[in-house]
């Protein structure tokens, strides 16, 4: 493969709120986002489903439990409450400025002591086709981790902050329980090393600071 660029790095993720204060002081009191997670103002009309989501991964369902408690204490909607399952343990929860995220862990039993340390971000980009979307992003540089046919695609991190993923919209919707409807913006600006360019779903990147 000959790549058109090299993707290294998501550095960050932009998201467009309403109330930038608010926002920040929830992310930091919530989860204890500050430098990968940023906001700024925005008034783009959005409806429903905006097409992502944003994964943090934890060590063991004692730490699921606690950012999800501060998420709520903080200000959250419930969208689906902490449960576990075949594969571990996660709920997920709607951010007062309409982000949805979802905290897992594939642990079934806590080994330490509760706390709120994230070990991974990821932003799952709801597509339209991820067999198409898989290539227009290994064209730019990505390595995919790993690929399960036409429904999901993870992609080799390296050393950035946020991992990026892709799986199919409806199925993204469906596993944090949202109906797919969604219309306007996505709300959401990627900062990367391979920036500027729009995907073919709409999904906004920039380049990082030099």
């Amino acid at each position: 493969m000959t790549a058109t660029s090299t993707l290294t790095s998501i550095d960050s993720v932009t998201l467009e709120v309403a109330d930038p204060t608010a926002a920040n002081h929830f992310y930091a009191t919530a989860f204890g986002l500050h430098t990968q997670v940023r906001v700024r103002a925005a008034e783009a009309p959005t409806t429903g489903f905006r097409g992502f989501t944003l994964s943090l991964t934890v060590s063991q369902p004692a730490n699921v439990n606690a950012l999800i408690d501060a998420a709520l204490d903080a200000g959250a909607t419930p969208l689906k409450p902490v449960t576990k399952s075949l594969w571990g343990c996660g709920g997920v929860v709607q951010a007062p400025d309409g982000t949805i995220w979802k905290v897992a862990t594939s642990a079934k039993k806590d080994t330490a002591p509760a706390t709120r340390r994230i070990d991974d971000i990821v932003l799952l980009l709801g597509v339209t086709d991820v067999a198409a979307s898989k290539r227009f992003y290994t064209g730019r540089g990505l390595a995919v981790a790993k690929s399960f046919g036409r429904m999901y695609v993870e992609f080799a991190a390296g050393s950035s902050p946020v991992k990026l993923a892709l799986f199919r919209r409806r199925a993204l919707a469906k596993d944090v329980g949202v109906s797919p409807d969604g219309t306007g913006s996505h709300r959401l600006v990627i900062c990367s090393s391979a920036g500027p360019f729009t995907d073919p779903d709409g999904f906004t990147w920039k380049a990082a600071p030099a």
